[in-house]
């Protein structure tokens, strides 16, 4: 980490809001406190876990920089199962592409480090100044777990993109990226995979200890469950099935699967019994032309969605059963999706995401049930317990399809089926990238309805591409001579 872009991150104020007491958390924010009066008391502390939770979904340089909902956006893109139907107004083009990750000087590149990076300067901010602040000790414990959690999360998200994918069967020395955990501008090398993935480890488990019985709070607050469930996705990526599933299990507890007239309603209300975690939107906060809708919804009236609807891949919409809630959140002919003004339609077209009024509003899903019952059922299955995994993958598939009948499959066709489940189940969530990094699965477009020109014949990547990895940007190559550069 350059001690240049520590001093951009750390100048950043912490967004905070115009309350200094816990009934603030969903109200309009204000300007920001300096930092050294944010931690004199647990209630102004309050401010400065709340300017993280603002900073996921705010506008940074330019349209495609609308916080995680705009990284969610590029994980998609890089994957397989989000169809890119026109070359629209040039957003995200070529991220569908694979050149924006692989390109130096490339803004929105710079816009994900730097993203992320923040997130874990203003972290370690709360980490290091939390404890000395007065007030309720059961404050400054939650305070310091959503901290702790929101670490770990950036790291994990961090280390995937910039860093060869952890595999449990080696010592994982391979180079990572800049661990900084204490407010520092001194520029740092990149550690080891296997250091950054034991801070990581070490951080959500610190969460769990400070996050215990923290459940009554806005779903954009880092509640037990949800840290329960960062703490499950690690494990799944790290391979650790054992934990994957105890955390997933533990996750979802007391959480209901929505119904399916609200699966149908628009992904765009974090009050929906489902969602564990997500970025919630009020109206004072518009997000205009950067916002996740702006470029996933099917209505909202941008150029990009009228010109450019997304699309799901058309061999994965043929799995889903006629009976199936989820396969009426596509059109196979394109019809029956509402469209602004002007809008074109194509087949395999997406109404997941609908935004909730024509300001673009809408919440951003984070985290939901669904995941924890997938990652149970995957993990389950990799532990070759077959009737567990097929019990957790039916309690979910069921809900979603009243004619779903228990699986019966074993071995790798039962992990198959619940894999195909996973990629319908969280379509346009932000989770194909990583799924195929940690599976050490090639990129195949081929076979379906993503179109060569579109892609620039981006069809397919194979396992050890040294596109899989990110390139780190340019201004932190020039700033930090310990940082080596991935191979370009």
């Amino acid at each position: 980490m350059t001690k240049k872009l520590l001093y951009t991150l750390i100048a950043i104020p912490v967004l905070v809001f115009s309350s200094c007491k816990k009934d603030y958390l969903d109200t309009n924010p204000t300007d920001a406190y300096p930092s050294e009066a944010v931690f004199t008391t647990v209630n102004n502390a309050w401010s400065a876990i709340n300017g993280i939770h603002r900073s996921l979904y705010i506008q940074y340089d330019a349209q495609d920089q609308g916080g995680q909902g705009s990284i969610m956006i590029n994980n998609d893109m890089l994957g397989d199962d989000l169809v890119m139907t026109a070359a629209g107004n040039g957003w995200f083009n070529a991220n569908y592409q694979w050149l924006t990750h692989r390109s130096a000087s490339n803004a929105f590149l710079k816009f994900t480090y730097l993203f992320y990076y923040k997130i874990i300067a203003n972290a370690n901010m709360i980490i290091d100044n939390i404890d000395k602040a007065t007030g309720d000790d059961g404050d400054r414990k939650v305070i310091k777990g959503q901290a702790q959690a929101y670490r770990a999360w950036a790291y994990w998200n961090l280390v995937q993109m910039y860093a060869i994918r952890y595999d449990a069967t080696t010592n994982n020395s391979q180079d990572g990226v800049p661990l900084v955990l204490t407010s520092t501008t001194e520029g740092l090398p990149r550690a080891t995979v296997a250091e950054v993935y034991t801070q990581i480890v070490k951080d959500i488990d610190d969460a769990i200890v400070n996050l215990a019985g923290f459940n009554s709070r806005p779903k954009s607050h880092i509640s037990i469950n949800v840290a329960k469930g960062l703490k499950a996705r690690i494990a799944l990526t790290m391979q650790n099935w054992a934990d994957a599933a105890k955390y997933a299990e533990e996750a979802r507890e007391g959480v209901e699967l929505m119904s399916n007239a609200d699966y149908k309603g628009g992904f765009n209300d974090y009050s929906n019994k489902e969602w564990m975690w997500g970025s919630h939107q009020i109206s004072e906060q518009t997000t205009y032309f950067y916002s996740f809708f702006a470029f996933m919804s099917s209505n909202y009236n941008s150029t990009n969605i009228r010109t450019n609807p997304k699309a799901i891949n058309s061999a994965l919409y043929a799995k889903i059963a006629n009976t199936d809630v989820r396969k009426q959140v596509w059109s196979s002919d394109g019809e029956d999706v509402p469209v602004p003004p002007g809008g074109v339609r194509f087949p395999y077209i997406s109404k997941k995401f609908m935004v909730a009024t024509a300001a673009s509003i809408g919440d951003v899903p984070l985290m939901r049930a669904a995941e924890m019952y997938l990652i149970e059922a995957e993990a389950k299955a990799r532990l070759n317990q077959d009737a567990a995994a097929a019990d957790a993958l039916y309690e979910l598939a069921v809900n979603r399809d009243p004619q779903y009948t228990k699986s019966t499959a074993t071995g790798d066709a039962l992990l198959q089926e619940i894999l195909t489940q996973r990629r319908v189940e969280l379509w346009g969530e932000g989770f194909r990238f990583y799924d195929l990094k940690r599976m050490h699965l090639a990129l195949n477009r081929t076979g379906a309805n993503h179109t060569p020109a579109l892609t620039a014949n981006v069809l397919e990547v194979p396992v050890d591409d040294i596109r899989w990895e990110f390139l780190f940007p340019q201004d932190e190559i020039n700033a930090n001579k310990a940082v080596d550069q991935n191979p370009i």
